[in-house]
């Protein structure tokens, strides 16, 4: 089975959805001849097998990255930014289309799916622009000896590894800015989600990409297959989402190339509200904040601190707000919150909730796995949540939101501070000197002030401490994919 399963009343056209190596513009088979088999998490069901890619061809995509890039860097930056805006408008008149592609592999509800699009489309539309932007310096040293020309070039062929949550997004978010600065890419999508990337590669070539700009490769033998292209030479660029630990150990390989590092890890993102916030302001930040995806998002709301006055009014305005939302399958239209990506998610977040109601937190809704078929996790309120548990200290990654009380500004500060992440933080509050005085304490990347949605292509995105290293979207994303040269000269 080549070509995907697809559930009827979907739209979606199985012939239209690519499951091969998309290498120098070419779909073609992968040299080991295994496939990968994708599953629908709403049903458990196998709906395509995709091919995995063994070490050489994947440094046949870097092959044909690196023959790409000497024709696109030289392009001129407007034919360049054209394009991107096509891709854009490609996507976004096929919406639909990719949006049922999500949630069919990746489970989120299609409410969810059709904003990923949109999100992910504006990320050309965006480089589009900064694409023409890419503006050098010129001054005087200080000397007065000489002129400082600054350049900004590109850095070459890029790897991307993206993580399986936003299929569209993570890949759109990192290989715009490339194509926007001239570098060509070779992109590795999570094998849980293969096939939005995959539909994607064929709308980016409609839009006019050059054959050998952008590469796609699946593989479940990911590790030396990233380690093999790490050590390639013609690699100068690895930008990588995903887990902490992963990319510990992708900035290890890294170093022995010296090769430029874009890294969004993890996080444990605070949400804190003071007793003087808007309770319902605060209770709608925080179901777009912990339920957007399911929960299933690096930027999800992790732990809530609740000052001491407004804990009870809080605890149960988000019980009731959970509590009322539909679960079901992805793609169909009434469902709310959709099923995790796979089984082993289910049995973590499980744990989790179990070990905390062992340490004494009380569960005021959820807290039990649905019976399958399906990787259900019912939308969960935990409260009075002990400080040392493992919900306050590692990723839940699903719809567990766990309460804990405080009682000062400095208590809420120190907890939120308290772990070796630092992506996003959210605070409510009515009075803004508190607000922004807390939000500058905070040791994030970004901060949600009185809204509990910050992510936007225009904006830099990215964390502190262990949530990693660089900014993707604003100027910032572009910058990511080049190299400043100096050149000093004088007349």
């Amino acid at each position: 089975m080549n070509k995907p399963i697809i559930p009827t009343g979907l739209g979606l056209d199985p012939s239209g959805i690519p499951t091969d190596l998309h290498i120098a513009g070419q779909w073609r088979e992968a040299r080991t001849g295994q496939r990968i088999d994708v599953f629908d998490p709403s049903t458990g069901a196998v709906i395509a097998r995709v091919a995995d890619a063994g070490v050489e061809d994947a440094l046949d995509a870097v092959r044909a990255a690196a023959d790409a890039l000497p024709g696109w860097s030289a392009t001129a930056p407007r034919k360049r930014s054209e394009i991107l805006r096509r891709c854009y408008e490609l996507m976004m008149e096929q919406q639909d289309m990719l949006a049922a592609l999500i949630a069919l592999e990746n489970g989120k509800s299609l409410t969810d799916a059709r904003g990923e699009v949109a999100y992910a489309a504006e990320f050309f539309r965006w480089f589009a622009e900064e694409a023409v932007r890419l503006n050098g310096e010129l001054y005087t040293a200080p000397s007065g000896a000489n002129r400082i020309i600054v350049q900004y070039q590109p850095i070459g062929v890029a790897v991307l590894v993206t993580p399986w949550n936003f299929p569209a997004a993570m890949a759109t978010r990192k290989i715009a800015p490339a194509l926007a600065a001239g570098c060509t890419v070779v992109l590795k999508p999570a094998t849980e989600t293969p096939l939005t990337a995959n539909v994607l590669a064929d709308i980016y070539k409609e839009a006019g990409v050059p054959d050998g700009v952008v590469n796609v490769f699946t593989t479940s033998n990911a590790g030396p297959t990233i380690s093999a292209l790490l050590h390639d030479p013609r690699v100068r660029k690895l930008s990588f989402t995903g887990s902490t630990p992963v990319g510990r150990k992708l900035l290890r390989e890294a170093a022995d190339t010296v090769i430029s590092c874009s890294m969004e890890l993890g996080g444990n993102a605070p949400f804190v509200v003071f007793d003087d916030a808007d309770l319902e302001a605060a209770l709608d930040g925080a179901m777009v904040a912990k339920m957007r995806n399911g929960g299933e998002a690096c930027t999800a709301a992790n732990r809530f601190y609740v000052q001491k006055g407004i804990a009870k009014a809080f605890s149960e305005g988000l019980a009731a707000r959970m509590s009322a939302l539909q679960v079901g399958k992805g793609y169909d239209a009434a469902t709310q919150c959709g099923p995790m990506i796979n089984a082993a998610a289910v049995t973590r977040i499980g744990e989790m909730v179990d070990a905390a109601k062992k340490a004494g937190a009380d569960v005021v809704v959820g807290g039990k796995p649905a019976e399958g078929p399906g990787y259900f996790y019912p939308p969960t309120v935990v409260a009075s949540v002990p400080a040392d548990a493992r919900l306050m200290h590692e990723e839940i990654f699903g719809p567990v939101a766990p309460i804990s009380v405080f009682e000062t500004e400095e208590e809420a500060i120190a907890r939120a501070n308290d772990t070796e992440y630092g992506l996003i933080a959210y605070v409510y509050t009515r009075d803004l000197a508190r607000g922004l005085r807390v939000s500058e304490r905070i040791e994030s990347g970004m901060v949600g002030l009185n809204r509990g949605l910050v992510s936007d292509p225009a904006a830099p995105f990215g964390g502190v401490k262990q949530s990693g290293l660089g900014r993707e979207g604003a100027h910032h994303g572009i910058l990511e994919f080049t190299e400043a040269k100096y050149i000093a000269t004088s007349w």
